[in-house]
């Protein structure tokens, strides 16, 4: 697998870049990729399908001028920034067929994780359908996204990141996993004990991602975060 350690200037740029590993891939440009890359400010993403006046503070975020985003799979309204490690994959699924199964994606790519996470800090776990937690205490959020031959699993790692943030940006979530007990966001979420160096080795080793990549769909990436990434019309679709 290769290795694509980039953040890019702007929130819309970011999430498109992740898109636009997956529709290389489709195309026979890309292949299998892990990415790794961190906000240089806070910022709210949505699901495709959320309702974004049922899951955000808009208020707030407008008073704040957070940004607010919708990306390409599913879940629920995320608030992330500085301190919070995000990561993508794009996998093949000509070479996982196991992985077409939705349930089993999650649990594969979790899995995964927690195992490798699982040698540094102790009781971490896969929690919910697509949490990762030490005990039960969240401290990342996945979601995918599901093409004909490839799929992208991307998600949060908190290690720093302002926990009070989440409570002045997010509603309570619409739906949430049994573990979560009703629990306010200030009770249900944590930081992960480690440092941002210190979990990117343990991805990068998870994911055997020993390649570095010298070329990414960099026009691609440009048309998706104008076209639609940074369109209203995409955002509050819902």
């Amino acid at each position: 697998m290769r290795l694509l350690d980039l953040t890019l200037e702007t929130p819309e740029e970011n999430l498109a870049l992740d898109e636009a590993l997956l529709v290389a891939a489709e195309e026979g440009a890309g292949g299998e990729v892990l990415r790794l890359w961190e906000p240089a400010g806070t910022m709210v993403v949505v699901g495709s399908s959320s309702r974004v006046e049922k899951e955000v503070q808009l208020a707030a975020c407008q008073k704040d001028r957070i940004p607010v985003l919708r990306r390409s799979s599913g879940g629920a309204a995320i608030v992330t920034g500085p301190g919070c490690l995000m990561y993508a994959v794009v996998l093949d699924l000509r070479l996982r067929p196991d992985l077409r199964a939705i349930d089993r994606a999650h649990r594969h790519v979790l899995n995964l994780i927690a195992g490798a996470l699982g040698s540094l800090v102790p009781n971490v776990a896969r929690r919910g359908t697509s949490d990762l937690a030490i005990a039960d205490r969240k401290f990342s959020g996945n979601s995918l996204r599901v093409k004909r031959d490839h799929l992208l699993y991307h998600g949060t790692l908190l290690y720093d990141f302002a926990l009070s943030q989440i409570a002045a940006y997010l509603a309570t979530p619409p739906r949430q996993p049994e573990y979560r007990a009703g629990r306010e966001h200030a009770d249900f979420v944590t930081n992960l004990p480690l440092s941002s160096t210190a979990i990117r080795d343990v991805l990068i080793h998870a994911f055997d991602a020993v390649d570095l990549v010298g070329d990414w769909p960099q026009e691609l990436t440009k048309q998706l975060a104008a076209d639609k990434f940074a369109n209203p019309a995409w955002t509050h679709r819902f």
